[in-house]
């Protein structure tokens, strides 16, 4: 009893969890908007807290249900049981008068609760039903718990009746009724769980059904006492009833009457077909009639429910077309008037659209009622035309045709009407917009409708071949229609056991839907009476599986939310709703007039009242597409939002001045942690809100305006907190940077209101669509820079708060309603999942290492932590949802919200570490959590590895070759640099065979990892394993094999090197391939890729091969290597030209200077194949195959560049191509040479290298054309010196910043005069500092200038004049950069009390020095008189001038320092002696110091001066 009470709670708690994450959500979206500081930190606190406690109850609450699950079903049991007991206490209250109603009960709540709630027990028995039919343990103790809550719900609405009825029998009845419900579930649940043990078993199959039945009789009947007892004239509800009970035993009446008079009409009916037509129509208006009443007591019970007054209209709008077509078969009137009746009778059915519209009509969008609108009213208007026209005339045929075309417009108008009305009534902020179910219930109940009466037309004997026929397309085209619906309700439910149920209730109707056409077939081959008894026969069960699917689908789980529109929305809706009644009233009017008139052509009077409703019509038709018009949602909420951002803008603007001018007010109210929460959760509400803004302005009108309106909320507070964030920051440049991101956040939010407003939620104004994308990714891009802002802060501060709770959202996400629609399998979901977590372990480990050593970077590593688990939480949902069994989906979410916990624990530690770097017990649980975190790892990976055990050791085993490539490249290195030895004396002989027999047990593993794409997983995992062990051996045999041969051939080394390479890097794609290609059909496109990669495989051993045989023969090796080298750039060549986007891009100066290897290559080439020399061909071969592979790389990531246009991407992809082609064709004329050396050959040689150059110049000019006009050539020496200008600048301006935060040492307070040295030095240095930036600036303005003039070329004419003066600008440059760099450690050891005054005037000196000889470098080739060389000169004399203020201050203090100090002369004899020779001893060791450091500065000098340009020397001279 004990478990099944937790069992009961665990499911609580369950449910409990979805309101719990949607109060979180609508917590954390009020916060920012709380004016009262202290209120909305209490409440962003508690959302932080309560989203934490929900996401570890979760996990608790999971395991507990993993451990509890086998006994569902036996808890459920008790639970009815418990249920029925209660209901029995309550009938001996009821019948001593004891039972009273609950605190917020009522007759009518309780009684519209127990008809909503008998839906939900119908739909979750269905589901029992159908799990326990499949023998599914699961997912039967699932479908058990639910109907036990559904049944606890209903047990409440019974007694709550009870209690709420005044006649004490009548309470009695209602819960003796309720009883037998409880009874038959307990009975129905048992038999359940009996099926479970015989699952195959017919006659338990049979009993279940049988009690089944017997549950929903009790169920309805229950249901109608709940009516009776409403009905009683002694309750207040009972008037509603009674109008309803009259009005429907009225039409009962009457439908008795038509129908006796129906069947009359038939008898007289001389015709057959006429006869089988009449009794068609009524049996149509006797279903119609039937789902009429249905849904008026469906109605009556749950006034509440969603679509059930749209159900309501449905069916009568059924019944009057259904009137209308047997009227128009059997009454013969006067011209005209059966014509103009039918349609007086359909306008009155669509009049009641207009009455209360808060529900959807249809499934129009406010654009498409507009355009629906538009064509109807002009339909309506040709057939206004038409109908006085022909009334003229008298031609009857044809003025009938126009009156049904006029109504047919005139029901479409009236429909779009309605539906433009609720759309602007939901669109109005204040309203709360309606949710879409699961399911649609109106086609789920037109679908059975359908394929009921279309099987009574099958079985019916008097039903022709050709109504057959139609039947038989009536139900083929609803049952497939329900199919789809059941496809896709089972795509978006997050219930794993609704959507196993509608998957098989899919299965169901397609099944006997199959059977049935078969026997429609043999019936329309043979109309025998044994054929339509199999064809009736064959009906049954799709009947029965259509009512068991309509059944669940009414679950009110599926059901859509209605909408509650607002009394502005109402207010708004008014104008539509007016037109559209003037309408509908005048065209009543206007068709009784034309009704009369075709009777009587020649009335004048008539006309002129003809013409009369004509106008009225004609005008309020305007006015309705007028009020539409000018109603379109979500407008004037962009008009005030719009206006709202530029306020904010403005405001920004002002603060940013402020800032500028150093006058910004500090914000002390408030700390600078509450600021930064602040801003976050504002910031990030914002970006929650891009996507919904950009979905509604694309084609969601009535959302646009609420989301924009929650937008336009949250300006202000993000305004409050970043200004009073930049108020808290004594540094100018972070104040300016908040402020700046904050206004670029604003004015990306304006291009989006901007770009909603324009599209208006139209999905036909496609030409915005562009502008509304760029708009939210320049939007996600602001918010971005924002939050790595924020917590960059955060994390240094020891803020983790916001971190927590971004991993707390990213665990609760996971168990968030319907995944996103996946782009791609489990496979791919695994991989990325699988380079997450390893890369959050990583993290771990730093922080264990970091903690101890470095613990104020913990914080960064945090921040890297939430980032990645939020990437990992994210991949986990989906690949939770692609699983398969879903068994190992919900192992996937569990074990990734554990680490999630983990991950959370450890950010908190890494927090408070911060905050107290000494806390060693702090340390200590950070080291223990971060374990926990690596061992939680391990679970999410053994959770992804029983996912597919074989693709998780393909993803291993990848990892792993990637290793090995990486080792490799490193090897290569030591080769050729010729460092590769061998550890002792052996030969290359001693590892060949070695090598040899490892390569053909890789071969074996190859084609084991190729067959285990189509076998188990267990397979696959150990062909995986064979082939990672078996490589890593191959290239640890084949390292030594290198190593033997010796560091003197370095070339062949590299050969051999390349070659186990080129086997790796082959290895890499097929086990890349084998991965996606498993457990995939044969002719899948992922299958032809792998026999692919298998091929290049085997190409690249048996190349491994042939180059360990020949490498010890010197006249082939060389061959060998070539031929090894043309396979590898071929097979680079194809990776080239996939169509996969590299991960990261470059810029086109880089790629530039990899075209230069070509070149050089290229160069090389010729020479080998003149010189056929094996060596130079080695040599030639290890350079190509280098070259050709990084040109490529560069190539393809500068072209996916994003700043470069689709043109000159694929100039450059195709330039490539020819270059890679046209060097090929190289090396292959080379091979040919050395096989066959003549003139001819080797002369063809010059021509294919002009080729290859000739590419290698279009790719040159294509990665210019990269560029743009912004192109430089990276090797030029002006470029280089303006490089080199810009950072010097950069450089002193660093120096600067150091020396502003400079403060003189404290010290006793001594005489006035001496306490302000220290700050005239930091002044001083200050100065020098700037001036000297302002110089080296001004100079490479004049470098530019100098350019522009054509003094110096961008691309130097004479390349040796030009470098050589940009060589003197760049050290004159440097030199001003050190000298300024040397004063500010001058100036700041001087202040700190650590050098003296002149080791700061020499630094002094030497700025105002350097400076001289930067000035002297620019004047070489300047105009004296240009703006630029003025600047500059003015900048050199403010560098001087500083400078000379800093040596006389300096020089100064020194002079005072030395009469300051006295000298303390000793008045005896032997101490004064002593004291003479001291002095003189260090005045002779000062002179030796001085002499030796004047000859130091002499060699300096001198060596300077050899190395000094032409320009310096000259004017030194």
């Amino acid at each position: 009893m004990y478990f099944k009470k937790i069992i009961i709670y665990i499911f609580f708690f369950l449910q409990c969890n979805i309101p719990g994450s949607k109060m979180v959500t609508s917590a954390k979206a009020a916060v920012p908007t709380v004016t009262d500081q202290a209120a909305a930190m209490q409440l962003g606190q508690c959302a932080k807290n309560l989203a934490t406690c929900l996401a570890e109850l979760r996990t608790a609450a999971q395991k507990a249900h993993e451990a509890c699950g086998p006994l569902e079903i036996d808890s459920a049991l008790s639970a009815v049981q418990t249920l029925k007991s209660e209901l029995q206490d309550a009938k001996m209250a009821t019948l001593e008068g004891q039972l009273k109603p609950l605190p917020g009960e009522s007759l009518e709540k309780c009684a519209q609760d127990l008809g909503s709630t008998s839906k939900a027990v119908g739909s979750s028995m269905a589901q029992l039903l159908t799990c326990a039919a499949q023998g599914n343990e699961h997912y039967t103790g699932v479908a058990a718990r639910e109907t036990a809550q559904a049944l606890r719900t209903l047990a409440q609405a019974a007694r709550g009746v009870a209690a709420s009825t005044v006649e004490p029998q009548a309470a009695a009845a209602m819960l003796d009724s309720a009883c037998h419900v409880m009874e038959g579930s307990a009975m129905l649940i048992h038999e359940a769980h009996q099926a479970l043990v015989c699952p195959g078993d017919a006659e338990s199959q049979q009993r279940l059904a049988q009690v089944a039945k017997a549950v929903s009789h009790s169920l309805n009947n229950c249901v109608n006492l709940s009516l009776n007892c409403v009905n009683d004239p002694k309750n207040k509800f009972h008037l509603i009833i009674s109008q309803l009970a009259v009005a429907s035993g009225k039409f009962s009446q009457d439908f008795d009457e038509f129908l006796d008079a129906g069947i009359e009409m038939a008898g007289h009916t001389q015709s057959k077909d006429d006869q089988i037509q009449v009794v068609g129509n009524l049996k149509n208006i006797s279903m119609a009639s039937s789902k009429l009443l249905l849904a008026a007591k469906s109605l009556s019970v749950d006034p509440g429910a969603a679509n059930a007054k749209n159900l309501l209209a449905a069916a009568a709008r059924a019944v009057t077309e259904s009137i209308n077509q047997l009227i128009t078969l059997c009454t013969q009137q006067a011209p005209g008037q059966k014509e103009c009746d039918n349609a007086l009778r359909e306008l009155e059915a669509v009049r009641g659209m207009l009455d209360n519209p808060n529900e959807p009509v249809s499934d129009l969008s406010y654009f498409d009622c507009i355009e629906s609108v538009m064509e109807n009213s002009k339909v309506l208007g040709e057939s206004m035309a038409g109908i006085s026209q022909h009334c003229k005339t008298g031609n009857v045929p044809a003025f009938g045709d126009c009156v049904g075309v006029a109504s047919k417009a005139l029901c479409g108008l009236t429909e779009a009407a309605g539906q433009a009305s609720y759309l602007v009534g939901v669109s109005d902020p204040n309203s709360q917009s309606g949710h879409q179910g699961l399911v649609d219930p109106i086609q789920f109940a037109r679908a059975n409708q359908a394929i009921q009466m279309a099987c009574q037309n099958l079985v019916d004997p008097a039903s022709s071949p050709s109504q057959v026929l139609s039947a038989a397309t009536i139900v083929a085209k609803h049952t497939s229609a329900l199919c789809n619906a059941c496809r896709l309700a089972s795509s978006k439910t997050a219930n794993p056991v609704a959507r196993r149920h509608f998957v098989q209730s899919a299965k169901e109707v397609a099944n006997t839907t199959a059977n049935l056409v078969k026997t429609i077939k043999a019936l329309d081959g043979d109309f025998s009476d044994e054929n339509r008894e199999r064809c009736r026969v064959a009906t049954t069960p799709l009947i029965e599986a259509v009512d068991n699917l309509s059944t669940f689908a009414s679950n009110p789980e599926f059901a859509s939310i209605p909408a509650q529109i607002s009394h502005e929305g109402s207010a708004a809706q008014e104008p539509i709703l007016r037109s559209a009644r003037s309408m509908l009233d005048s065209s009543t009017h206007l068709l009784e007039t034309a009704r009369s008139l075709i009777l009587n052509p020649k009335d004048p009077p008539t006309w002129s009242i003809l013409a009369g409703h004509s106008r009225t019509v004609s005008d309020s038709i305007k006015s309705l597409i007028t009020s539409i018009r000018d109603k379109a949602p979500g407008q004037r909420e962009c008009d005030q939002s719009i206006d709202s951002i530029n306020k904010s803008i403005r405001d920004i603007e002002q603060v940013s001045l402020a800032a500028v001018g150093q006058s910004l007010p500090r914000r002390d109210d408030i700390s600078l942690e509450a600021l930064q929460e602040q801003l976050t959760s504002t910031v990030q509400e914002i970006g929650h809100l891009i996507d919904p803004i950009s979905t509604a302005a694309r084609g969601e009108a009535a959302q646009l305006g609420h989301k924009v309106t929650q937008l336009a909320s949250y300006f202000e507070p993000v305004i409050v907190a970043s200004v009073g964030l930049a108020s808290k920051h004594a540094d100018h440049q972070q104040q300016m940077n908040i402020l700046d991101q904050t206004k670029t956040l604003f004015e990306s939010a304006l291009q989006m209101l901007y770009a909603a407003k324009e599209a208006g939620g139209n999905p036909k104004a496609t030409h915005t669509h562009d502008a509304i994308a760029e708009a939210a990714q320049l939007m996600k891009e602001a918010v971005d820079d924002i939050m790595v802002t924020l917590n960059e802060a955060a994390s240094e501060g020891g803020m983790v708060g916001g971190m927590v709770e971004s991993i707390a959202e990213s665990i609760g996400r996971m168990d968030e309603g319907t995944p996103p629609e996946p782009d791609g399998t489990f496979v791919d979901y695994q991989t990325t999942m699988v380079k997450f977590s390893k890369a959050i372990a990583i993290t771990a480990q730093e922080m264990m290492t970091k903690s101890v050593t470095c613990p104020e970077e913990l914080g960064g590593l945090a921040s890297q932590v939430m980032v990645d688990y939020s990437q990992l939480a994210q991949q986990g949902r989906l690949a939770a949802a692609t699983a398969e069994p879903e068994e190992v989906g919900s192992q996937i979410k569990t074990r990734v919200q554990e680490l999630g916990h983990g991950c959370i624990y450890l950010v908190q530690k890494a927090g408070a570490l911060q905050m107290s770097p000494t806390d060693s017990f702090t340390k200590r649980e950070l080291i223990e959590y971060a374990r926990a975190v690596t061992e939680k790892v391990s679970m999410v990976l053994s959770a992804l590895q029983a996912g597919n055990k074989g693709t998780q050791a393909c993803i291993t085993a990848a990892s792993s070759v990637s290793g090995i490539i990486a080792d490799l490249d490193t090897t290569i290195m030591f080769a050729s640099a010729g460092t590769l030895n061998a550890e002792n004396e052996e030969s290359f002989a001693d590892h060949r065979e070695n090598i040899l027999k490892t390569a053909k047990a890789l071969v074996e593993d190859t084609k084991l990892l190729v067959s285990g794409a189509a076998s188990s997983q267990d397979k696959l995992a150990q062909a995986a394993q064979s082939s990672a062990k078996t490589i890593t051996q191959l290239t640890d045999v084949v390292k030594l094999g290198a190593a033997s041969m010796g560091s003197e051939d370095p070339e062949t080394q590299v050969v051999l090197i390349n070659a186990v390479r080129d086997v790796a890097k082959a290895l890499a794609e097929l086990i890349s391939a084998t991965k996606c290609a498993a457990g995939k059909a044969a002719d899948d496109p992922s299958m032809y890729q792998l026999k692919s990669a298998a091929k290049v495989m085997v190409t690249n051993v048996t190349s491994l091969l042939k180059t360990v045989k020949a490498v010890e023969d010197e006249a082939t090796r060389g061959t060998r290597a070539l031929e090894a080298t043309i396979e590898c750039i071929k097979q680079e060549l194809t990776v080239f030209q996939s169509k996969d986007v590299p991960e990261k891009s470059t810029t086109p100066e880089e790629f530039i200077r990899m075209t230069k290897g070509i070149t050089v290559a290229t160069a090389k080439a010729v020479a080998a194949g003149n010189s056929a020399q094996q060596e130079d061909v080695i040599s030639t071969a290890n350079l190509s195959r280098k070259a050709i592979s990084d040109m490529l790389t560069t190539c393809k990531q500068a072209a996916y560049h994003p700043e470069v246009g689709k043109d000159v991407r694929n100039k450059a992809l195709l330039y490539g191509i020819e270059c890679t082609t046209g060097y090929i064709d190289l090396l292959e004329h080379v091979l040919l040479v050395l096989q066959k050396p003549t003139a001819e050959q080797k002369q063809q040689l010059a021509v294919l290298s002009k080729k290859v150059a000739g590419s290698v110049t279009e790719l040159i000019q294509t990665a210019e054309a990269m560029k743009g006009s912004e192109w430089v050539d990276p090797e030029d020496p002006t470029v280089i010196a303006e490089t080199e200008l810009l950072g010097a600048a950069a450089s002193i301006e660093a120096a600067a910043k150091k020396l502003e935060q400079l403060k003189p040492r404290t010290k006793p307070k001594q005489a006035d005069e001496s306490l302000d040295f220290e700050e005239q030095i930091l002044e001083a240095a200050k100065s020098i500092a700037a001036a000297t930036s302002a110089l080296v600036k001004s100079a490479s303005a004049a470098q530019r200038e100098l350019v522009a003039q054509g003094k110096v070329g961008s691309i130097p004419a004479n390349a040796v004049d030009d470098g050589q003066w940009s060589q003197g600008l760049i050290s004159a440059a440097r030199m001003v950069a050190a000298a300024t760099s040397n004063l500010c450690e001058a100036a700041n050891a001087s202040v700190q009390g650590h050098a003296s005054e002149e080791k700061l005037i020499s630094s002094a000196k030497q700025v105002a020095a350097s400076t001289a000889q930067l000035l002297v470098a620019c004047k070489v080739k300047a105009d004296q008189d240009s703006e630029a060389m003025r600047r500059l000169q003015a900048a050199g004399n403010a560098v001087k001038r500083a400078s000379d203020n800093l040596v006389k201050a300096a020089q100064k203090a020194a002079f005072d320092k030395a009469e300051d100090d006295s000298v303390v002369v000793k008045t005896k004899f032997v101490g004064g002696i002593a004291q003479i020779i001291a002095a003189q001893e260090e005045m002779l060791r000062k002179e030796r110091e001085l002499e030796e450091a004047r000859k130091k500065l002499a060699h300096i000098r001198q060596q300077q001066y050899k190395f000094l340009p032409s320009e310096l020397r000259e004017d030194q001279s």
